[in-house]
């Protein structure tokens, strides 16, 4: 009811009188009144007239139903120490595919190699759980789809010099913009599910944190709708994922990467490896040119960009 409320609120210019919401959505003029408050409480600006009800301003909150199409897979949360936590839970006990778990803030959010990723308010953290008919050998392909989306639509809404940098974190000019963390589990020959979480820096300032960060308000010195960044992400996200299996995920992913031709060092568990990206193969890895000229292909680790001494 919230989100038919919206709509008919949203479309109208001006006042809309208790009569006419009462009478397109088949409920009484007290009940309008109740939902009406409800949404008030959520953080929506409505004016309450003697004609009716006007919408002057809306909150940049993920709530479900300002999610026409998704809102039933969105688990909202205010706050959560952690989405992959919540999404884990989820997943084992069966959700369908394309769930998402969102939080406003995490009070212990997770990078990769067990960092903390500081999730203020204003940033966008969130995590969708997928059921993709793949081997596990292919599961790459799903979280190369994710930065691959997310990239393309931060170049197409806001113009930014958005690029991946190896495996799946976002930056522009050079500064983070965007983290990714992905968990997979598998039953017999196929993934069981992959849970992908993403955190954005949106309108949040994470400079104090990670000197290296930035965020979409600071490199556009103005306040970002976190909602019109999910809904372009899902629809894009859940386009390459209909093809996932067939698509040359890896080619389409190279045309924005900011890793290639530039000498890297990459942190494993175990070891250290530095040497110049020439290329990311056919299955992720990233095929490192040694000092010595040897080639070496490295699978996962953390990348971090080194100064070129040529």
């Amino acid at each position: 009811m919230k989100v038919e409320i919206l709509k008919l609120l949203k479309a109208e210019e001006g006042v809309l009188s208790g009569e006419r919401l009462s009478e397109q959505l088949g409920i009484s003029r007290v009940a309008v009144w109740k939902h009406i408050k409800k949404l008030q409480q959520c953080g929506y600006s409505i004016a309450s007239t003697p004609k009716g009800y006007e919408l002057t301003e809306s909150p940049d909150t993920p709530f479900p139903w300002e999610f026409p199409n998704y809102e039933n897979r969105i688990h909202y949360f205010p706050e959560l120490n952690s989405t992959m936590d919540v999404a884990r839970e989820l997943a084992r006990k069966g959700a369908d595919h394309f769930q998402v778990v969102i939080a406003d803030r995490q009070i212990k959010g997770r990078g990769r190699l067990r960092r903390q990723w500081f999730s203020d308010f204003g940033g966008l953290y969130f995590t969708t759980i997928l059921r993709p008919v793949l081997s596990p050998a292919m599961s790459f392909k799903v979280s190369f789809s994710a930065s691959l989306a997310l990239v393309r639509i931060l170049r197409r809404l806001y113009r930014v010099d958005a690029k991946v940098k190896w495996p799946n974190d976002i930056l522009v000019e050079d500064k983070k913009l965007s983290g990714m963390l992905s968990e997979m589990e598998t039953e017999a020959d196929l993934v069981s599910y992959i849970n992908v979480g993403l955190g954005i820096n949106v309108n949040n300032d994470p400079r104090n944190e990670e000197p290296s960060a930035t965020s979409l308000k600071i490199l556009l010195n103005r306040n970002i709708s976190r909602i019109e960044i999910l809904t372009h992400f899902f629809n894009e996200f859940e386009n390459l994922l209909s093809n996932v299996e067939s698509e040359d995920i890896i080619y389409h992913w190279k045309q924005y990467s900011g890793t290639l031709n530039r000498p890297v060092k990459i942190v494993t568990t175990s070891e250290q490896i530095e040497g110049v990206a020439i290329d990311v193969d056919e299955i992720g890895a990233l095929v490192l040119k040694l000092s010595d000229g040897t080639v070496k292909r490295v699978i996962y680790g953390d990348c971090f960009y080194q100064p070129d001494m040529t």
